[in-house]
């Protein structure tokens, strides 16, 4: 893969980008500067946008780049490997999410019941701190394959940085936290963005391993965590907002490669 350091300005500048977007969640959040409404509308947008880019740009990439010489995937059975570590993806974002966090949800956290003590809050911070991760392991695997593949997912995870700044600062403040710990804990969730990004350009010939794994993981966060919080919406704007996403997206494609 091309790593020069013009790419790898560009994965910082980007990185920087994305950290940012969950440190203004946080402060938003925090400071109470941002009405709930529009945190719903960037998750609607973003869920629809990082399914597209999921499916029509990180999955056949990762198609490509496991494949031979002849352009035939490798196989275990019937079943393109790509497609297991999609999967893995997926489920490892699920275990640190929603096992070791069961109360975890997009959003403002208003139910301060669930998380009444401090370990609720820590165990939502460290899988949120995994799927930050993977955010800027996507952003840095996309860049080692393409600038328009690292551009696309970039947009994609910066549509739901701020809903993440959003719900671990919010979960801190439900547990009784200040409110600088509610920013500090978003700033945490950047710099592990950053620490991702950094990983995928040091170990940057596990690319055709790491796409697909952020594939999965981009799917269930759209998937499971982004469009479920939509569906909360009555009526049929939120739905709308999602397929706008992937018509965004399906477009940019378009204009890019035509």
């Amino acid at each position: 893969m091309d790593l020069n350091s013009n790419r790898i300005l560009l994965g910082a500048l980007l990185g920087v980008a994305a950290a940012g977007g969950n440190v203004l969640g946080g402060v938003l959040v925090a400071h109470r500067r941002w009405s709930d409404r529009y945190l719903k509308y960037f998750i609607a947008v973003g869920a629809g946008f990082m399914l597209a880019t999921a499916v029509l740009e990180m999955i056949p990439e990762s198609l490509a780049l496991a494949s031979d010489s002849n352009g035939a995937p490798h196989m275990i059975g019937e079943t393109p490997v790509v497609f297991l570590w999609v999967l893995a993806g997926y489920f490892l974002v699920h275990f640190f999410e929603h096992t070791l966090a069961p109360h975890f949800h997009f959003g403002e956290e208003d139910h301060h019941d669930a998380v009444a003590h401090s370990h609720a809050s820590y165990a939502a911070l460290l899988g949120l701190g995994i799927h930050t991760f993977f955010d800027g392991v996507a952003i840095g695997a996309g860049l080692l394959v393409s600038s328009w593949l690292g551009g696309v997912i970039f947009v994609a995870i910066l549509l739901h940085k701020l809903p993440e700044g959003f719900t671990v600062a919010s979960l801190m403040l439900a547990s009784g936290k200040s409110a600088r710990a509610a920013v500090l804990s978003s700033a945490l969730l950047g710099a592990t963005t950053l620490l991702g990004m950094a990983f995928m350009f040091v170990v940057h010939g596990t690319v055709s391993y790491a796409l697909p794994l952020s594939a999965g993981v981009t799917l269930y966060v759209a998937a499971t965590d982004l469009v479920p919080e939509s569906n909360k919406e009555h009526g049929v704007g939120m739905g709308a907002l999602v397929f706008l996403g992937v018509a965004v997206m399906i477009v940019a494609k378009l204009l890019f490669h035509f």
